[in-house]
């Protein structure tokens, strides 16, 4: 297929859906005073665990959650999109900070699952009680993960899953990879990119921001979107300029096809810039 050498790698919670998962569902449940109460108290993943504890205890069964996650707000053009990207032949990938869970309900209730070949993200099992239990990706009470980037959590960084996928791909004929994200967590597998391959930060959001002011560090181009119209149709054009480029190899393509890509550069000392964006939250 046209598509086989490009590899799409997803953000989930607001790329995706359009919210952010384990908010949708502690709010949807009545569970978000709890929530907001405990959050300073624990790491976010660690207090999702808690949360599905605490649920549990009140009554929620493991369908009320399910139901909750199959009203998750979608943009139907970003579901079009993907299964476009998986029928021309692209190899599709999730990587999230949320769970198996939430994302493999989410997926296959729009008939997405089967569009991807992997999903890394924190794992998650329905234990014996009828309880959702969530686990970090990286045991961060054993050992770090080992990024010192201050926009990564301690339970996963996406530079890492980014650097592992990219070895296993430099096994096969050169791959292009495209990678779509909005949050401070997608910062660092943005830095992984190389020349040939794309970034998608959505507009107005953390990753955007970082980009904005730290252009210079990223390598890939930055291709932004704002809304599932544009999700759809910058995704779609990159796929085909991209197949065009491959096509035809040591040709000048760029009048063949043009995909408007663009970002505005934010004022201010660049030094400056970066101190003040990697400040992060928690």
């Amino acid at each position: 297929m046209a598509a086989a050498d490009i590899v799409v790698i997803f953000d989930f919670d607001k790329t995706i859906i359009d919210c952010d998962s384990d908010n949708w569902v502690v709010d949807e449940l009545g569970a978000t005073d709890l929530f907001n109460q405990l959050l300073p108290t624990m790491p976010w993943n660690s207090l999702m665990d808690r949360m599905m504890k605490e649920l549990h205890s009140q009554g929620t069964k493991i369908e009320d959650i399910v139901a909750v996650l199959q009203r998750t707000p979608i943009h139907p053009r970003i579901i079009q999109a993907i299964k476009s990207a998986h029928a021309l032949g692209c190899d599709l990938k999730i990587v999230s900070d949320a769970n198996v869970f939430f994302i493999e309900t989410i997926l296959k209730h729009h008939g997405l699952r089967d569009c991807f070949s992997e999903i890394n993200t924190n794992p998650s099992l329905v234990d014996e009680e009828g309880r959702l239990r969530i686990f970090p990706y990286h045991d961060f009470t054993k050992s770090p993960h080992g990024c010192q980037h201050p926009t990564c959590p301690p339970n996963m960084c996406k530079g890492i899953v980014i650097e592992r996928i990219q070895a296993s791909l430099s096994m096969e004929e050169k791959k292009t990879i495209i990678y779509l994200g909005d949050g401070l967590g997608d910062f660092c597998p943005s830095l992984k990119l190389g020349g040939g391959d794309y970034v998608m930060p959505r507009k107005n959001f953390p990753v955007w921001d970082l980009i904005c002011k730290n252009r210079w560090l990223v390598k890939a181009e930055v291709c932004e979107w704002s809304n599932g119209e544009e999700f759809e149709q910058v995704l779609l054009h990159l796929i085909s300029r991209i197949s065009i480029d491959k096509n035809n190899s040591g040709v000048n393509t760029a009048q063949l096809y043009s995909v408007d890509c663009k970002l505005q550069t934010m004022p201010g000392s660049a030094h400056q810039a970066f101190s003040q964006a990697l400040s992060v939250p928690h």
